[in-house]
Protein backbone atom coordinates (compact mmCIF):
# COMPACT_ATOMS: atom_id res chain seq x y z
CA UNK A 1 0.00 0.00 0.00
CA UNK A 2 1.58 3.30 -1.03
CA UNK A 3 1.81 6.29 1.26
CA UNK A 4 -1.22 8.47 0.60
CA UNK A 5 -1.04 12.08 -0.46
CA UNK A 6 -3.65 14.34 1.10
CA UNK A 7 -4.82 17.41 -0.80
CA UNK A 8 -6.46 20.15 1.25
CA UNK A 9 -7.13 22.45 -1.70
CA UNK A 10 -7.34 21.73 -5.42
CA UNK A 11 -4.37 23.64 -6.69
CA UNK A 12 -4.54 23.14 -10.45
CA UNK A 13 -7.57 23.90 -12.65
CA UNK A 14 -8.24 20.80 -14.69
CA UNK A 15 -11.08 21.72 -16.98
CA UNK A 16 -9.27 23.89 -19.52
CA UNK A 17 -5.78 22.98 -20.71
CA UNK A 18 -5.26 26.40 -22.31
CA UNK A 19 -5.69 28.23 -19.02
CA UNK A 20 -3.97 25.60 -16.89
CA UNK A 21 -0.66 26.58 -15.34
CA UNK A 22 2.54 24.91 -16.44
CA UNK A 23 3.98 22.08 -14.44
CA UNK A 24 7.01 21.68 -13.15
CA UNK A 25 9.93 23.88 -12.87
CA UNK A 26 9.71 23.23 -9.16
CA UNK A 27 12.02 25.40 -7.12
CA UNK A 28 12.35 24.36 -3.51
CA UNK A 29 12.94 27.54 -1.58
CA UNK A 30 12.11 29.42 1.56
CA UNK A 31 11.47 32.62 -0.40
CA UNK A 32 7.97 34.05 -0.67
CA UNK A 33 8.76 35.82 -3.96
CA UNK A 34 7.61 34.12 -7.15
CA UNK A 35 10.33 33.53 -9.79
CA UNK A 36 7.86 34.71 -12.45
CA UNK A 37 4.30 35.96 -12.73
CA UNK A 38 3.22 32.58 -14.13
CA UNK A 39 4.50 30.58 -11.19
CA UNK A 40 2.14 28.80 -8.80
CA UNK A 41 3.14 28.51 -5.18
CA UNK A 42 2.58 25.13 -3.55
CA UNK A 43 3.45 24.30 0.06
CA UNK A 44 4.69 20.76 0.71
CA UNK A 45 5.24 19.22 4.12
CA UNK A 46 5.07 15.88 5.88
CA UNK A 47 2.72 15.28 8.77
CA UNK A 48 3.70 13.41 11.93
CA UNK A 49 2.39 10.19 10.35
CA UNK A 50 4.74 10.58 7.38
CA UNK A 51 1.98 11.55 4.93
CA UNK A 52 2.97 14.12 2.29
CA UNK A 53 0.65 17.15 2.26
CA UNK A 54 0.24 19.81 -0.43
CA UNK A 55 -1.60 23.09 0.09
CA UNK A 56 -1.90 26.54 -1.43
CA UNK A 57 -1.63 28.26 1.95
CA UNK A 58 1.22 28.14 4.41
CA UNK A 59 0.71 25.31 6.92
CA UNK A 60 0.74 26.01 10.62
CA UNK A 61 3.83 23.94 11.12
CA UNK A 62 7.57 24.28 10.75
CA UNK A 63 9.62 22.46 8.18
CA UNK A 64 7.56 23.06 5.06
CA UNK A 65 8.94 23.68 1.58
CA UNK A 66 7.67 26.06 -1.09
CA UNK A 67 7.48 24.66 -4.62
CA UNK A 68 7.16 27.04 -7.57
CA UNK A 69 5.63 25.21 -10.54
CA UNK A 70 6.42 26.52 -14.02
CA UNK A 71 7.90 23.96 -16.40
CA UNK A 72 9.03 20.32 -16.39
CA UNK A 73 10.67 19.93 -13.00
CA UNK A 74 14.00 18.74 -14.41
CA UNK A 75 13.99 20.68 -17.71
CA UNK A 76 15.04 24.17 -16.69
CA UNK A 77 18.79 24.54 -17.29
CA UNK A 78 18.89 27.30 -14.68
CA UNK A 79 17.08 25.29 -12.02
CA UNK A 80 17.95 26.24 -8.46
CA UNK A 81 17.37 22.68 -7.26
CA UNK A 82 20.40 20.86 -5.88
CA UNK A 83 19.85 17.60 -7.75
CA UNK A 84 22.44 15.75 -5.68
CA UNK A 85 20.68 16.54 -2.42
CA UNK A 86 17.03 17.29 -3.13
CA UNK A 87 14.71 15.05 -1.13
CA UNK A 88 13.71 11.78 -2.77
CA UNK A 89 10.29 10.12 -2.83
CA UNK A 90 11.27 6.58 -1.92
CA UNK A 91 7.91 5.29 -0.68
CA UNK A 92 5.20 7.33 -2.42
CA UNK A 93 2.95 5.21 -4.66
CA UNK A 94 4.93 2.09 -3.80
CA UNK A 95 2.21 -0.35 -4.86
CA UNK A 96 1.44 0.98 -8.37
CA UNK A 97 5.11 1.66 -9.10
CA UNK A 98 6.08 -1.89 -8.12
CA UNK A 99 3.20 -3.35 -10.12
CA UNK A 100 4.03 -1.28 -13.21
CA UNK A 101 7.71 -2.19 -12.88
CA UNK A 102 6.87 -5.89 -12.88
CA UNK A 103 4.34 -5.63 -15.68
CA UNK A 104 6.55 -3.67 -18.07
CA UNK A 105 9.98 -4.78 -16.84
CA UNK A 106 11.20 -1.30 -15.98
CA UNK A 107 13.42 -0.68 -12.97
CA UNK A 108 11.51 0.94 -10.07
CA UNK A 109 14.35 3.40 -9.50
CA UNK A 110 14.04 4.63 -13.08
CA UNK A 111 10.27 5.01 -12.72
CA UNK A 112 10.72 7.08 -9.57
CA UNK A 113 13.39 9.20 -11.25
CA UNK A 114 11.10 9.90 -14.20
CA UNK A 115 8.12 10.82 -12.02
CA UNK A 116 10.34 13.02 -9.87
CA UNK A 117 11.67 14.78 -12.97
CA UNK A 118 8.27 15.21 -14.61
CA UNK A 119 6.05 16.29 -11.73
CA UNK A 120 7.89 16.14 -8.41
CA UNK A 121 5.29 13.49 -7.48
CA UNK A 122 2.43 15.99 -7.76
CA UNK A 123 -0.47 14.00 -9.30
CA UNK A 124 -2.54 17.03 -10.37
CA UNK A 125 0.04 18.99 -12.34
CA UNK A 126 -1.07 20.21 -15.78
CA UNK A 127 1.26 21.82 -18.32
CA UNK A 128 0.50 24.66 -20.71
CA UNK A 129 0.51 22.05 -23.48
CA UNK A 130 -1.94 19.89 -21.53
CA UNK A 131 0.41 17.19 -20.20
CA UNK A 132 -1.18 15.66 -17.13
CA UNK A 133 -0.35 14.05 -13.84
CA UNK A 134 2.58 12.22 -12.35
CA UNK A 135 4.23 11.12 -15.61
CA UNK A 136 2.97 14.15 -17.58
CA UNK A 137 0.96 12.29 -20.19
CA UNK A 138 -0.15 14.28 -23.22
CA UNK A 139 -3.89 13.86 -23.90
CA UNK A 140 -3.36 11.97 -27.16
CA UNK A 141 -0.85 9.63 -25.52
CA UNK A 142 -3.25 9.02 -22.65
CA UNK A 143 -6.04 8.16 -25.09
CA UNK A 144 -3.80 5.80 -27.07
CA UNK A 145 -2.85 4.03 -23.84
CA UNK A 146 -6.48 3.68 -22.75
CA UNK A 147 -6.25 6.03 -19.78
CA UNK A 148 -9.67 7.03 -18.46
CA UNK A 149 -8.44 9.56 -15.90
CA UNK A 150 -4.86 10.76 -16.14
CA UNK A 151 -5.11 12.31 -12.68
CA UNK A 152 -5.64 8.92 -11.07
CA UNK A 153 -2.13 7.97 -9.91
CA UNK A 154 -2.45 4.27 -10.72
CA UNK A 155 -3.67 4.86 -14.28
CA UNK A 156 -1.11 7.57 -14.91
CA UNK A 157 1.80 5.52 -13.59
CA UNK A 158 0.88 2.41 -15.57
CA UNK A 159 0.43 4.41 -18.77
CA UNK A 160 3.65 6.39 -18.34
CA UNK A 161 5.67 3.28 -17.56
CA UNK A 162 4.11 1.44 -20.50
CA UNK A 163 5.13 4.29 -22.79
CA UNK A 164 8.65 4.43 -21.32
CA UNK A 165 8.95 0.66 -21.69
CA UNK A 166 8.11 0.95 -25.38
CA UNK A 167 10.77 3.62 -25.84
CA UNK A 168 13.35 1.46 -24.05
CA UNK A 169 12.56 -1.40 -26.44
CA UNK A 170 12.70 0.95 -29.42
CA UNK A 171 16.19 2.13 -28.43
CA UNK A 172 17.48 -1.31 -27.37
CA UNK A 173 17.61 -0.43 -23.70
CA UNK A 174 19.49 2.85 -24.16
CA UNK A 175 18.10 4.80 -21.20
CA UNK A 176 19.39 8.27 -22.21
CA UNK A 177 17.85 7.94 -25.68
CA UNK A 178 14.56 6.68 -24.23
CA UNK A 179 14.47 9.61 -21.81
CA UNK A 180 15.27 12.08 -24.58
CA UNK A 181 12.40 10.64 -26.61
CA UNK A 182 10.09 10.81 -23.60
CA UNK A 183 10.94 14.49 -23.20
CA UNK A 184 11.33 15.75 -26.77
CA UNK A 185 9.56 13.04 -28.75
CA UNK A 186 10.91 10.10 -30.76
CA UNK A 187 10.87 12.23 -33.89
CA UNK A 188 13.47 14.59 -32.44
CA UNK A 189 15.71 11.68 -31.47
CA UNK A 190 15.46 10.24 -34.98
CA UNK A 191 16.08 13.63 -36.58
CA UNK A 192 19.31 14.20 -34.68
CA UNK A 193 20.35 10.52 -34.51
CA UNK A 194 20.71 10.81 -30.76
CA UNK A 195 19.85 13.14 -27.93
CA UNK A 196 18.53 16.38 -29.50
CA UNK A 197 20.65 19.51 -29.00
CA UNK A 198 17.89 21.14 -27.00
CA UNK A 199 19.23 22.66 -23.79
CA UNK A 200 16.16 21.63 -21.81
CA UNK A 201 16.22 18.04 -23.09
CA UNK A 202 19.91 17.64 -22.32
CA UNK A 203 19.38 19.01 -18.81
CA UNK A 204 16.42 16.66 -18.36
CA UNK A 205 18.35 13.56 -19.44
CA UNK A 206 21.32 14.43 -17.24
CA UNK A 207 19.17 15.08 -14.18
CA UNK A 208 17.01 11.98 -14.59
CA UNK A 209 20.23 9.95 -14.82
CA UNK A 210 21.40 11.51 -11.55
CA UNK A 211 18.05 10.88 -9.88
CA UNK A 212 18.03 7.33 -11.25
CA UNK A 213 21.32 6.53 -9.52
CA UNK A 214 20.20 8.23 -6.31
CA UNK A 215 16.97 6.22 -6.26
CA UNK A 216 18.92 3.02 -6.95
CA UNK A 217 21.12 3.72 -3.97
CA UNK A 218 18.24 4.78 -1.74
CA UNK A 219 16.09 1.76 -2.58
CA UNK A 220 19.08 -0.48 -1.93
CA UNK A 221 19.47 1.09 1.48
CA UNK A 222 22.71 2.87 0.57
CA UNK A 223 21.84 6.53 -0.12
CA UNK A 224 24.76 8.56 -1.41
CA UNK A 225 25.69 11.71 0.42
Amino acid sequence: MHSPIIWFTLLIPLACAESAPAPARVIVTDSQSAPSEAAIKVYRYRGPDGVTHYADQAPGTAGFEILWFEHCFACNPDSAVDWRRTDLFVSDYASPISAAARTYQVEPALIRALIHAESAFNPLVVSRKGAMGLTQLMPETARELGVGNAFTPEQNIFAGVRYLSGLLRQYQGDIPLALAAYNAGPGAVEKYHGIPPYTETRAYVERVALLHQRYRDALAGNPRQ
